[in-house]
């Protein structure tokens, strides 16, 4: 088969693509061949170092696939051949999904919703369960509520909007003018252009969704009701400290996103229901990871990035 390597750390150019045996799956694992692969920012640090989340190189990155069941292996009875399904592997592990057959554990994969197209399904693990175990499982998000989302027409944002949206909320999402259309049809209440207005001026909010990080954590946090949390996805940097969340009086809670079934599950029946869907701007052949790696890079994307054998 073939896949993507890297033989050392560094810019997207050290991304190459070789020739591979094909795995064997073993107890409890599924041989997948893969129909897309979705592209996250966390690739980038794993392959620039930045995060050494896999040691030393060589190594495959990658933790999101959709694709099509090709074998079974010993102990599996819920997944036969031929089942389409989505997931996110073995993070923080090597995923190793930047190839044309992937191995999964049967408690990282559910099947594919008919609603998505396999690029769709590609895009939707990681970001899909960043978005719902921040705002469902950290801040516990209620009917009602007020939530502000960074980056609200990003992967993981333009998930998190419409995942708030169904849970009953008032959303406001950042994002620069010529992306509030999209906002609006994926139902965001109140679209912030950042580049001409001060977000905190849409406070006092229930629940802040960060993706930025840096400064915009600190602000974030000052316009949090007393009781209510701000959730940061990018731990290396919150830019707030535990004494300035004590001050204030409100809860910080910071993303680790986690293989989890039961919440793939959760999602896929919003797909299925209508309240869900993912936005793929680029869809480049796994030749092209590099050019994948720097339009992720750039951070103007909107909704999500996708490879395909």
């Amino acid at each position: 088969m073939r896949v993507i390597t890297q033989h050392t750390f560094g810019d997207p150019s050290v991304l190459s693509i070789t020739n591979a045996a094909r795995p064997e799956p073993s107890y409890g694992q599924v041989l997948v061949k893969t129909g897309a692969i979705g592209v996250n920012p966390v690739d980038g640090h794993v392959r620039s170092g930045a995060l050494p989340m896999l040691g030393e190189p060589p190594f495959t990155i990658g933790w999101d696939v959709a694709g099509t069941v090709e074998a079974a292996g010993p102990g599996v009875s819920a997944f036969v051949p031929g089942d389409e399904v989505l997931g996110m592997l073995a993070m923080p592990g090597a995923g190793n999904t930047y190839a044309e057959y992937v191995l999964a554990s049967v408690n990282e994969i559910v099947r594919k919703p008919a609603t998505l197209t396999v690029e769709q399904a590609a895009g939707l693990p990681m970001a899909g369960l960043t978005a719902w175990q921040s705002l469902v499982g950290l801040a516990g998000l209620q009917p009602g509520q007020r939530v502000l989302v960074h980056r609200a027409a990003g992967g993981v944002g333009h998930l998190a909007v419409q995942i708030a949206k169904a849970l009953g909320t008032h959303v406001i999402g950042t994002a620069s003018a010529g992306k509030h259309d999209l906002l609006r049809r994926l139902g965001v209440d109140q679209p912030v252009d950042y580049r001409t207005r001060d977000f905190t001026e849409v406070g006092p909010v229930d629940v802040v969704f960060d993706l930025v990080g840096g400064e915009y954590g600190e602000r974030s946090a000052g316009i949090v009701a007393a009781g209510g949390v701000l959730v940061s996805a990018y731990p290396q940097n919150t830019g707030v400290t535990p004494e300035r969340i004590a001050e204030l009086g409100i809860r910080h809670a910071v993303t680790f996103v986690q293989p989890c079934a039961p919440d793939l599950a959760q999602l896929a029946a919003l797909t299925e229901a209508g309240a869900l869907t993912v936005h793929v701007d680029h869809v480049l052949p796994l030749a092209e990871a590099a050019k994948a790696h720097n339009l992720v890079a750039a951070g103007t994307t909107t909704g999500k990035v996708v490879l395909v054998p």
